[in-house]
């Protein structure tokens, strides 16, 4: 049973970084499969849950589109830790940020995620 901590989140200017980390403990089911992906998501009140941005176990990443660029998501050599570096923050960034694991890839996307964290709060002002 795998389970995941956010930490990280918090108040920042527009313009402002945070990085976000997620430890990831135990084994999901499909930990030892080929399409194995890890990402996170954001929800912000009102609004539906987006993935934000997902990492393959080969490595590939997937972005938002209004995030590419300015997001980059990794993970330790382990595989124990994973991280969401955000950069030039802006108001509409705004929102609880969720890490999940033991997804499939499929079609450049992170699916069929069967562990979540709690979330993290990031706010952003202007």
């Amino acid at each position: 049973q795998v389970q995941l901590a956010e930490s990280g989140g918090g108040s920042v200017q527009a313009g402002g970084s945070i990085v976000l980390s997620c430890g990831i403990s135990g084994h999901g089911y499909g930990s030892h499969l080929s399409s194995y992906c890890m990402g996170w998501f954001r929800q912000a009140p009102g609004k539906e849950r987006e993935q934000v941005a997902a990492i393959h176990r080969d490595g590939t990443t997937s972005y938002l589109n209004s995030v590419r660029g300015r997001f980059t998501i990794s993970t330790d050599n382990a595989g124990a830790t994973l991280f969401l570096h955000m950069n030039n923050l802006k108001p509409e960034d705004t929102a609880t940020y969720i890490c999940a694991a033991d997804g499939t890839w499929y079609r450049g996307r992170c699916t069929a995620l069967d562990a979540w964290g709690q979330g993290t709060l990031v706010t952003v002002s202007s």
